[in-house]
């Protein structure tokens, strides 16, 4: 499902290196260069790449893109050469510093990570910001959202496919009755949604559709415009169909005006070696227009050729 495209016969890690460092060098940067390399490595071939460039040339890899190349195009270069843990540390951590009612990334990480990856971006939040993602979060978020959001990044999910059928009715049982009487902060429903496995979560969610009649984001519309119920709608469709998330994600980053190259830069750098293809059919069947021709219309320059191939574009 994802849409990187490495090449069959990949340079040795010492030439991609020394590449990269002629890209940099010279009177004008070589971004088609830059592309060409990093944008057709995987996540243990980018660091592996890291790692001899700085051995080699006594500079992070980072830092000379930083050094050499600026705006969207700097920002997707660098998202994608981190790591996923990383890259999630850092996402993670603009999120809590500015965060906002209307800022769904720290669910994104929560829940459509498993629960080792979610671990390893909490090690990386350490050891790049020296302090916890808690702590960061639990200063900066407040009220309803804090009580949701800290267990939420914090807890480590059963990954197993077991399924305790009982439990998951009375659970559905147990969400429609506090919804129902709109209590959404209460401390049952953090419980369940920041505790439960995904398949555990999944057939509650199922039952409570059976049950009820209707799919539970349906009785969480309440108020359309309440951020907090938008937070526990994205929270339930991230863990039930993270592809038509991220889709939605995609198409309001690109639709209207002005183009939000954050939330467009985050899918395609966060999804490529993950879900990313399967994204791109729920967009074209969605929208009628393949999500690369979306992209090249609303992007320019090295920002719109790097986005592209990490779309998969020959």
């Amino acid at each position: 499902m994802a849409t990187l495209k490495v090449p069959a016969t990949v340079p040795p890690v010492a030439d991609d290196c020394e590449q990269l460092r002629k890209a940099f060098q010279g009177w004008g940067t070589n971004e088609a260069l830059i592309i060409s390399i990093l944008g057709h490595r995987d996540a243990a071939q980018r660091r592996a790449i890291r790692r001899a460039y700085a051995e080699a040339h006594g500079e992070e890899l980072l830092r000379s893109i930083t050094d050499e190349i600026s705006g969207d195009f700097e920002r997707a270069v660098i998202l994608w050469t981190l790591d996923p843990a990383e890259r999630d540390a850092v996402l993670a951590n603009e999120a809590a510093r500015k965060w906002q009612p209307g800022n769904r990334v720290l669910v994104e990480i929560a829940c459509t990570r498993t629960s080792a990856q979610i671990f390893a971006a909490r090690q990386a939040y350490h050891e790049r910001f020296k302090r916890s993602l808690e702590e960061d979060i639990a200063a900066h978020v407040t009220g309803d959202f804090r009580k949701l959001l800290v267990p939420l990044v914090s807890t480590y999910r059963y990954d197993g496919p077991e399924v305790n059928t009982r439990l998951a009715h009375s659970e559905a049982k147990l969400l429609h009755e506090k919804i129902h009487h709109k209590v959404y902060s209460d401390d049952e429903i953090i419980r369940i949604l920041t505790t439960r496995s995904k398949p555990q979560l999944l057939a509650t969610f199922n039952h409570y559709n059976d049950a009820f009649g209707h799919r539970i984001n349906k009785d969480l519309k309440a108020d359309p415009k309440d951020e907090y119920l938008k937070t526990l709608r994205a929270i339930i469709r991230c863990f039930s169909c993270p592809d038509r998330y991220f889709e939605k994600v995609a198409r309001q980053a690109i639709a209207g005006l002005g183009t939000d190259e954050n939330a467009l830069t985050r899918v395609i750098t966060t999804r490529a070696e993950v879900d990313l293809k399967l994204i791109k059919e729920v967009y074209q069947k969605r929208n009628s227009v393949p999500l690369e021709r979306a992209v090249a219309g609303d992007t320019s320059g090295d920002y719109e050729s790097m986005l592209l191939a990490l779309l998969g574009q020959e």
